[in-house]
């Protein structure tokens, strides 16, 4: 005989008829949108967007090139005005005459010679392509680089800007590009350069940096031209005194287009936006790789998930990503577990609902029988008999419901319900106390079965946990064992804490133990296998099934086995609830 408690009569095979579809009470989810063939989703344009800013957030910040650009601004000045203090040391030696004005007595007065100063300008500016002009003393100009003086009148040298060239494609890029190089860095603050007519040339009031250089200090000046010459806005100008024994008699003036800053930078530039396209394209395959590596298989996800919400039967499964080893792979591994958890949940449902109607089944057709029989019977005797087979009957269905209907609230709240520090040892103890008294108050004798409590081992044995429920558990085991423990034996309540911090909790009998193989069978539901010469139907057979299930949902395990003598036969029941630590 199985040492089982709370079971009522055998276990047939359940019908598995379709559960009818549940009102939950909630509208449902709109299924989810299809995407388009070839439309990226959602998310990959998001990591599209986020790689491709950064990197256009890094490349704008290279292209912006301001510090670049002053550095080869000041060395250009300061190669433009190495030349113009070797121009102005050769005027200042070779282009001087003795001054008309009678001088001082004792001193030599000199003066430029504007044919003499006009011949050097010449030809010191075809080495170097510089323009060139030579002031003098009274601001007025003298020499020009781009005027050639001759027989027949003055001949003006003007640089005209590019003519377009290319296609309007390439025109329109070279124009943003202009556009763009005056913007970043801005060349806005620059002063304006405005060249004065040619006729007007000699007679036009001098720069401000040649009036400086006439007050004896090199002057320069980085100019913006309204209308760019050889594809450049900037025009840089160095104005240098021409001295003779340190007497300024005069000023020269070079100019240089920007050109050569214009066309480094626009190298730097190109080669930055190379490196900026390889890069470019590298970010958005990797950004289409990691996004097909995150997006596809959501999808997949998605849409399995889809198809098992609006689909039939079990034919669909959710994609094993858990290979990946990330987020992605342990998202697949919790809803497959979630499913597979859902399918098991179902089942139970569909068995415990088929084993519910065939257990209330057994006591109405007792009933239905026992009310059609009892109205054809006249004798008093057979009719009190058949009335207290209604009252039993009545009564194990209200005891049947009440159980089936604890079985059912169980799950949620387990779920529900805060888990608070509950002590083992004094539960055990409180019920063996309840135990002793009540059987005092019954019968006072000393044949009935009794509860003894062996000393803790281990420490504490404080768990988190309902305490409403563990007390329910170890009353159902306590039952359980006295009712196979024989009048005197004893029921034994061991408690200790494992190495790994578990509590363990032993409920052992005197009883004739549990059949060979059915160690796990008394767990089921409605199973029966009660002493003999016990009342039937006296127990529904699911105070086993909710011991486990109010285990397993604390996180612990319970199990059964005998208790095996010296000779190896069975002298009892032994149930093992181990509960993990706080």
């Amino acid at each position: 005989m199985a040492s089982v408690t709370d079971t009522g009569s055998e276990v047939r095979a359940p019908d598995h008829a379709p559960s009818p579809p549940v009102n939950t009470g909630t509208a449902p989810h709109p299924a989810p949108r299809r995407r388009l063939r070839g439309v990226p989703s959602p998310l990959t344009l998001r990591i599209l967007a986020v790689n491709v800013l950064a990197l256009l957030l890094l490349v704008g910040a290279l292209l912006y090139l301001g510090r670049y650009q002053d550095r080869l601004v000041q060395a250009e000045l300061d190669a433009l005005e190495t030349e113009a203090r070797i121009f102005a040391s050769a005027l200042g030696e070779g282009a001087v005459q003795r001054a008309a004005d009678e001088p001082e007595l004792g001193q030599e007065s000199y003066e430029l010679s504007p044919e003499l100063g006009r011949q050097m300008i010449r030809r010191l500016a075809l080495a170097t392509e510089t323009h060139t002009r030579l002031y003098g003393p009274n601001g007025r100009l003298l020499s020009d680089s781009r005027v050639l003086t001759g027989s027949p009148g003055k001949i003006e040298i003007q640089e005209l800007p590019l003519p377009p060239s290319g296609d309007p494609a390439s025109r329109a890029v070279n124009e943003f590009y202009a556009r763009f190089i005056d913007v970043v860095p801005s060349r806005e603050n620059l002063p304006l350069y405005r060249d004065p007519p040619g006729h007007a040339a000699e007679s036009a009031p001098p720069p401000p940096n040649v009036e400086r250089a006439l007050a004896g200090e090199n002057s320069a000046t980085v100019w913006r031209l309204a209308s760019p010459v050889a594809r450049s806005n900037l025009l840089l100008t160095v104005a240098v005194p021409v001295q003779r024994y340190k007497e300024v008699l005069g000023a020269v003036l070079l100019s240089r287009s920007g050109t050569v800053i214009d066309e480094a930078i626009r190298s730097v530039r190109t080669d930055i936006l190379r490196v900026f396209a390889v890069a470019l394209l590298v970010t958005v395959l990797l950004s289409l790789y990691l996004a097909g590596t995150i997006a596809r298989p959501i999808r997949k996800l998605a849409q399995a998930a889809d198809r098992l919400r609006t689909g039939h039967g079990r034919h669909t499964e959710i994609p094993d990503f858990t290979r990946r080893g990330d987020e992605i792979g342990e998202l697949s591994g919790v809803l497959r577990d979630m499913t597979a958890a859902l399918w098991a949940r179902m089942d139970a449902i569909e068995r415990f609902a088929a084993d519910v109607a065939h257990e209330i089944k057994n006591p109405l057709t007792s009933l239905r029988s026992a009310v059609e029989t009892v109205s054809r019977i006249q004798d008093p005797a057979r009719r009190d008999k058949l009335m207290a087979i209604i009252a039993d009957d009545v009564q194990r269905l209200d005891r049947l419901i009440s159980d089936i209907s604890n079985a059912s609230r169980l799950d949620a709240e387990l779920s529900r319900a805060a888990l608070e520090p509950v002590d083992i040892g004094a539960m055990l103890r409180t019920l063996a106390d309840i135990h002793r008294t009540t059987e005092e108050e019954e019968d006072g004798t000393e044949a009935a079965p009794s509860v003894v409590i062996e000393p803790p081992r281990g420490g504490s044995m404080t768990v988190k946990g309902l305490e409403g429920r563990l007390t329910q558990v170890f009353q159902n085991l306590i039952a359980n064992a006295l009712s196979f423990s024989p009048p005197g034996g004893q029921v034994r309540l061991a408690t200790r804490r494992t190495p790994d911090g578990a509590v363990e909790v032993t409920v052992s009998d005197d009883g004739p133990g549990i059949p060979e193989g059915k160690e796990e069978a008394i767990f089921e539901r409605f199973y029966t296998e009660r002493p003999a010469g016990e009342k039937f139907g006296t127990h529904s057979g699911l105070g086993l099934s909710i011991s486990k299930q109010i285990v397993e949902a604390h996180g612990g395990t319970i199990r059964a086995a005998n208790r095996l003598g010296r000779d190896g036969e069975t002298i009892g029941a032994v149930f093992t609830v181990r509960l993990p630590r706080p």
